[in-house]
């Protein structure tokens, strides 16, 4: 994945002539060194000649780069130099300087970014290399590339930040083909930028990266997480407690209650009094059972109503068991 573009490369062409050159068909017949066959520079040259019709077959292509390319074209063993770099670069400078080395310039330059979009347009200000000779003496529209930074999907997010943090410090200034903020950014079209950086680029680094050295801010970040992930869990369960503690308590009211109406039930299906005692023995043992129960307060008007039917059973006993039919048996 992408973490943005850090700068634009310029492509450089120099050449040695008495006259300057206005076409690239001009090459035709040149020696051109471009780097190594395989090498971006070679790539974005052949690309571009290739637009005006010279190719390897009409001119030589040789594999020099760098400074043996700047050299070779000083000696005369090459016609022309294909390189990419930044303007203070060893060999570029020495020869943007050269006064028998010329700069082609790309009127057209927008054009190429058209036909390719990975190229850019960039402009080489006038006198911007030494200013005091007027290097070079009319700004120059040249086409460039981007350079981005490209990582594995799977990268931690704290090493892309640390990463994206250093991007903006190396390559976030002022230069000579870009503004001062203007780089790093987002803008990649040809790889996924990651979350990370798109976070990054819209909101800058957290508190915790700015104020916190890695370890700590990792750390940190652990702890709020497991911190959130606990209030998550346990808002919900301290709501859930006084339900389940309401729950609790009404269930030991309801189990008496249940012993009341099985206990009322026997008794009415039971019209000789055959089981009267046990009725009896049985009412006092529910009273005594909850007029122990320990229950909170909110709970009071329940205990005193279960007591209450308590008694009308207690009462509808004691009826049957005073009944003149009753007391002539006993």
């Amino acid at each position: 994945m992408s973490l943005g573009i850090i700068y634009n490369s310029p492509l450089w062409l120099f050449y040695t002539s008495s006259e300057p050159f206005d076409r690239l068909s001009q090459f035709k017949g040149k020696r051109i060194a471009m780097g190594p066959a395989g090498s971006g520079t070679r790539s974005a040259a052949e690309k571009i000649l290739a637009k005006a019709g010279v190719n390897s077959e009409n001119a030589v292509f040789m594999p020099l780069a760098g400074t043996a390319a700047g050299e070779a074209l000083h000696d005369g063993q090459v016609d022309a130099v294909w390189i990419i770099g930044a303007p203070d670069g060893a060999a570029i400078h020495a020869m943007l300087v050269d006064p028998g080395v010329r700069l082609m310039n790309f009127p057209n330059a927008e054009a190429f970014t058209i036909i390719f979009p990975e190229f850019v347009r960039l402009v080489l200000p006038r006198g911007v290399i030494d200013i005091d000779r007027n290097i070079p003496p009319t700004d120059v529209p040249l086409v460039g590339t981007v350079t981005k930074v490209l990582v594995r999907s799977d990268l931690h997010p704290e090493i892309v930040q640390l990463l994206l943090q250093t991007m903006v410090k190396a390559h976030g200034g002022r230069g000579v083909f870009q503004q001062a903020n203007e780089f790093p950014n987002g803008n990649d079209t040809e790889y996924p930028v990651a979350p990370a950086a798109i976070d990054f680029y819209k909101n800058g680094p957290s508190f915790m990266q700015r104020h916190l050295p890695l370890w700590l801010s990792v750390h940190a970040q652990r702890a709020i997480a497991v911190l959130v992930t606990a209030i998550a869990i346990g808002f919900p369960l301290v709501r859930l407690l006084p339900l389940a503690y309401n729950w609790v308590a009404r269930r030991r009211l309801f189990y008496w209650y249940a012993k009341l109406k099985a206990l009322e039930a026997s008794f009415d299906a039971d019209p000789k009094d055959m089981h009267l005692v046990e009725s009896r023995a049985e009412i006092e043992r529910i009273e005594h059972a909850v007029s122990h129960i320990s229950i909170p307060l909110t709970f009071s008007d329940q205990v005193y109503n279960l007591r209450s039917h308590i008694d009308i059973v207690r009462c509808k006993i004691a009826a049957r068991n005073n009944a003149p039919g009753r007391v002539a048996a006993e």
